[in-house]
């Protein structure tokens, strides 16, 4: 099936070509129509289906007939990260179009989002939070000519604690309008929303509770004291274009990355306790290669999307099998392969046999390497609350060591377990 087939106005078409689109994904090729036909949807699908281009060039397909600067569209994401990307994909699809996306969050002042909004945008990503206070405090916009409402990763919505944010501003929009709820899980409590907001939705399920098919995954049965020195023996070892690094705290997030910076690696965290600048550039520096490692916390990886993702490493086992297909979701994308390592000692023996029962399959044990003995001094400047961690002076991190990375690794003898 080819795009064609959806019969977009030329100017869409011309977005699409753009971005070097030339099959829909199933997700895509499954929720276009029902968009399209202005009905409601809940659709089920992970990270790196294609969903945000689902719902965006039907989205825009509907809005080339209309008023102009006039918010006739509201998608609403839980993270500032994520805001930023659909607005970015928005933008380069609308590129001959003639329609104006603005994103608005928290972090940043708030009186550019204002004057954007007098200005006239068509369509506003938002999220919940600074929605609320501009729509409620500021009375800085009105919500009543909104056509379409998009809820995006509405279970981590739920996460965040958003839903009576969600159902307040839901009070605020037209009786009358098509809604989409998207989510890569169904929690009761986002059922019920969808249940409240949603008129006679059809559902797209895209496979949404599996990780993606081209990732191999990897575990190491390891004592909390020896997971720095196995990272740092990974990341030495394997062939890694750039690795995404999942702790449970923002505390150790920090701190893991700190450690990683002077042991010569180039790596970042991203976190809650970072300003909006500081996140974004870490991000950015992700993206375009400056740091190879980026050490994160769940809530604060939500909305990256960065393509090329080879590994995958989860230093903190995840609490539920969910957050494992979210975590790994992000490498093996855009039918690329991945691998996905999960740390764990034996506290974490009950969760290991849930994701395993949602893979289907046993995840594959890797021996554990010769690894240096960790003085106490690393494991305390990892482990120790962030406020008592002096972060060390920034260096350039020597080439050096970026560039050991050889396919005699330690996972060269190993057959991948692929899904």
């Amino acid at each position: 099936m080819s795009f064609k087939n959806f019969k977009f106005d030329p100017k869409i078409a011309a977005g699409i070509d753009a971005c070097g689109y030339t099959t829909p994904t199933p997700i895509q090729e499954q929720a276009i129509p029902f968009i399209l036909e202005g009905r409601d949807m809940l659709g089920l699908a992970q990270t790196g289906t294609g969903k945000t281009a689902a719902f965006v060039l039907p989205l825009l397909q509907r809005l080339l007939d209309g008023p102009r600067k006039k918010t006739r569209a509201l998608i609403i994401a839980p993270t500032r990260e994520l805001a930023e990307q659909i607005h970015i994909e928005i933008s380069k699809l609308a590129t001959k179009t003639g329609l104006k996306s603005f994103s608005i969050y928290g972090g940043v002042g708030k009186f550019p989002q204002i004057k954007a909004i007098r200005e006239g945008v068509d369509i506003i990503v938002a999220c919940p939070g600074r929605l609320l206070d501009l729509l409620v405090n500021d009375k800085a916009l009105s919500l009543k000519s909104i056509e379409v409402l998009i809820l995006d990763e509405a279970d981590h919505m739920f996460d965040k604690g958003f839903l009576p944010d969600i159902r307040r501003i839901i009070k605020h929009l037209p009786e009358k309008r098509q809604s989409l709820v998207f989510s890569a899980t169904m929690p009761d409590e986002i059922r019920h929303l969808a249940e409240n907001i949603l008129n006679n939705p059809e559902t797209v399920q895209i496979n949404h509770k599996k990780p993606l098919l081209a990732i191999s995954h990897f575990l190491f049965q390891v004592a909390k004291e020896k997971k720095t020195a196995l990272l740092k023996n990974i990341i030495e070892k394997e062939e890694m274009t750039s690795t995404l690094v999942f702790t449970r705290t923002k505390h150790k997030a920090k701190s893991l990355a700190l450690h990683l910076q002077k042991a010569g690696f180039s790596a970042a965290s991203i976190q809650g306790n970072l300003s909006q600048q500081k996140r974004q550039q870490a991000l950015d520096g992700f993206k375009d290669g400056s740091f190879k490692i980026l050490v994160a916390t769940d809530i604060a990886a939500r909305g990256i999307d960065v393509q090329g993702i080879s590994h995958v490493i989860n230093y903190d086992a995840p609490d539920t099998a969910e957050t494992y297909t979210h975590r790994t979701g992000r490498t093996g994308r855009a039918e690329h392969s991945g691998q996905a390592f999960i740390f764990a000692g034996q506290e974490d023996s009950k969760i290991i046999s849930v994701i395993e029962r949602s893979l289907g399959k046993k995840i594959l044990r890797q021996t554990l390497p010769d690894l240096p003995r960790e003085t106490e001094k690393d494991i305390m400047e990892v482990n120790r609350p962030i406020f008592q961690h002096r972060a060390p002076k920034r260096e350039k991190p020597a080439a050096a060591s970026q560039n050991r990375s050889h396919r005699s690794g330690i996972f060269s003898l190993a057959p991948s377990l692929k899904y």
